[in-house]
């Protein structure tokens, strides 16, 4: 009986040492991962590019004045078909052209008109012609020969009628793949800086959040070039 009593309290003496053993690794293991899931560094990642724009929309301004309503109108639809005449002998299709209502605008009824001020022409009937083409080689062409608009009795509305275009660049969902990942590498390289300076190592990402795109001219003069930009920022655990 004392064998079997000894036998049995070594067999619990054991099991309760082990017990005790799992449990101390549980905890430190679990001390281990609370500390390490808290420390991490955050770091922002950047990529940037420069595209081509692969839209472009010109609208097309142009005017007469006159006295006359019936005449305006006939002066009117002339220049729109000296206009579409123009761009569609220039490459671009029927399609690629769209037009707004003719304004007429009466001087005589407009409220800053003083009492017997006179104007050499009552009216003035303004219409707008836009290009939309993705062919924005063509386009920067043709805006270069504009003046033969002018040469063709065309009157065009403002000074800056050659840089009113608009420019853009639709295929961002093209290259936003590699973008992010250039920038996750950028932000990867700062946290590795990071740990390195701190004596640790980079561990799993923690968090990532992707920024917004933006696409902006790459300068005032070249609005056909665009300057692609994404900053993502990105949480990595930091490990011993």
């Amino acid at each position: 009986m004392k064998n079997g009593s000894l036998a049995s309290s070594a067999f619990l003496g054991i099991s309760l040492a082990l017990g005790l053993v799992i449990a101390g690794y549980l905890i430190g293991d679990a001390l281990y991962k609370a500390r390490a899931a808290q420390r991490y560094v955050t770091v922002k990642g950047l990529a940037e590019c420069v595209v081509d724009a692969d839209l472009v929309i010109w609208p097309i301004t142009f005017k007469e004045t006159g006295n006359d309503l019936g005449k305006l109108q006939s002066a009117i639809d002339a220049d729109r078909k000296t206009v579409r005449a123009f761009l569609t002998s220039a490459g671009f299709a029927e399609t690629d052209l769209s037009e707004s209502p003719i304004e007429i605008t009466d001087f005589e009824a407009q409220p800053y008109m003083q009492p017997g001020e006179q104007r050499q022409y009552r009216y003035m009937a303004r219409r707008t012609i836009i290009l939309r083409s993705p062919n924005v080689a063509l386009c920067k062409q043709v805006m270069e020969r504009s003046g033969e608009l002018v040469g063709n009795g065309i009157v065009l509305e403002g000074s800056e009628y050659g840089q009113r275009a608009e420019f853009l660049f639709t295929s961002l969902d093209r290259i936003k793949p590699e973008m992010i990942a250039h920038a996750t590498k950028d932000a990867r390289a700062a946290a590795e800086q990071f740990a390195r300076d701190s004596g640790g190592k980079v561990g799993a990402i923690r968090k990532a959040t992707q920024g917004f795109f933006s696409i902006e001219d790459r300068d005032r003069y070249t609005a056909e070039r665009k300057n692609v930009r994404v900053v993502t920022t990105v949480e990595y655990y930091l490990l011993d």
